[in-house]
This record gives C-alpha cells, structure tokens and sequence, in this order.
C-alpha cells in the first residue's frame, strides 16, 4: 500500500504520556533481548523491551489493572515475520501498546528493497493503530564504524528516514537509536558487534521509556561513557580478525545453507502474563 494512502497526522512525541497495561513486543533478536543474559534462566535473555515493561509495570500504579507483558520476538526474523504472523498473534492478544522493531535482517541483504520493507512495516503499523493500540517503532542503529557492516549505512539511513514519516503519519512513538550517541562506543556492544551488552540494553529501555513520555529515572542513559584507553593498528587489526572468524564466519556460513539462528526458537513471552511493577 502506498503510503499516500494514510493521513498526514501530528508527531506522538507531543503527547502526554499514556499509563499502559498490556504491552506486547514483537521483533528480531534485538527485542529478544540477544547478549543480555537472563541471570535467572540458562540461555535466556532479558532485553531492552523486558527491561521497558518492568519501568511500564511501575508506571501503571496500584489502582489500575495488573500490567501485562508479552514478549513475540525471535532472534533471525526477517520483516515478513515479524510484520506477518508476530503482529498476527500481538492483535490476537489486545494490547494497548505493541513495540514493532524489525527489518535489520533484512538491510544486511545487499538486494533488499528498503521501500518494500518500509511498505510492509507501515501496512503493521496501521493494523495496529487501527485496533486502538499504540505503536512504539525504533530506528536503526548507525553502523558507520562498524567492519563490514558499515556497507549498509545507506541503506539503513534510508530505512530510518522511512520509520519517522511512517511514525509522523500513525502517530507512533520512535527510539531514535540513530541519533543515540552511547551506543557509538564498543563497550555496549557484545563481543559479536551485532547484539547490545545489559548495560546497552539498560541505555535502550531508559530511551525507549523517554521517548513514550515519561521521564526516566536514570537521565544520564544518553551519556556517552568516558573515553577508552586508545588501542595500536596492530591490536585493532587481531580483534577484526578474531571477530571475523567467530562470528562473521559462521552468519555466512548459515546463510549459505538458508539457515536462520532462530529456526528452532519459539517466543519467549508467547502470551501477557503478569509483571509486578
């Protein structure tokens, strides 16, 4: 559908901010919530969006219904997943926010049609404004200093100019992780420079809640952290070559054989269950 098809509507971010009880997060591993380690559960995670529900559940106060959260998202999703059967199943669920954060899979395919991808992600969004809930979207992340990945600066700037139009049309709410100048520093990246470490992760959610209208109880998640020992060529050149062989290596090697990360995963958070704030 074309996005001249949907009204021109006022930006969220003037809103105030809404007190939600029944949250649903739909998504790829960024929203599984990939190298936070759950400390709770052998290999499970906790994540950005389990870390913005607990703040909503807090948010939410006693004289309202119990907050519910559910969590849709697996690692290796492409968009016609995530915006498909995940936003199929998150409507199923009648939630009053529904956080969609996808296409990252697919902008490191050097063919992707970003305009289709923005297409289909407008059409989710829609869907979703249209059952009453509200939508909170993510850009990407800038990857200008990341190894092999920098290659899809274009085509992930493109995406992002995509998600604030779409945003400004359905008045959803946006992290900009873009203009989020902390994760521009490798320490809040796990040793696979794809996924956020617990502290990055923590960051997001805190921006996450800032950018739904509340004001976060650590105003210091923006703040770049203080600069790091500087490193030789020599050392910088070993530690591309070690990520390269641990992690690059095996990505190409799954893609060769159509494999996917997350093919025998299932949603961690399949349905709303309760969460204390």
């Amino acid at each position: 559908m074309s996005s001249d098809a949907f009204p021109h509507t006022t930006p969220s971010r003037d809103r105030e901010p809404t007190a939600f009880t029944r949250y649903v997060a739909v998504g790829d591993s960024f929203t599984e919530g990939m190298a936070d380690a759950d400390p709770g559960r052998a290999n499970a995670f906790v994540g950005w969006a389990d870390r913005l529900a607990a703040h909503l559940a807090r948010m939410a106060g006693d004289e309202r219904p119990i907050f519910g959260y559910a969590n849709l998202a697996v690692r290796g999703r492409l968009l016609a997943d995530i915006a498909g059967p995940q936003v199929d199943n998150a409507l199923a669920l009648a939630p009053d926010l529904v956080s969609i954060v996808g296409g990252g899979n697919d902008i490191l395919r050097p063919k992707a049609d970003i305009d289709a991808l923005a297409a289909r992600l407008e059409n989710s969004v829609a869907r979703l404004r249209a059952s009453g809930a509200e939508v909170l979207l993510a850009t990407p992340t800038d990857p200008r200093e990341a190894p092999l990945l920098r290659a899809s600066r274009g085509r992930a700037a493109t995406y992002a100019a995509h998600i604030w139009s779409i945003a400004r049309r359905h008045e959803a709410y946006v992290i900009d992780l873009w203009g989020m100048a902390a994760l521009r520093d490798w320490r809040m990246w796990a040793p696979d420079r794809i996924h956020l470490t617990s502290e990055g992760h923590r960051r997001v959610a805190l921006n996450a809640l800032t950018a739904l209208g509340f004001t976060a109880p650590d105003a210091g998640w923006a703040l770049p952290l203080p600069a790091a020992d500087p490193i030789s060529r020599a050392e910088a050149a070993r530690a591309n070559a070690h990520w390269a062989r641990q992690y690059v290596g095996p990505w190409v090697q799954r893609r060769l054989r159509g494999q996917s990360s997350g093919d025998t995963i299932s949603a961690k958070r399949p349905t709303i269950t309760p969460l204390e704030g």
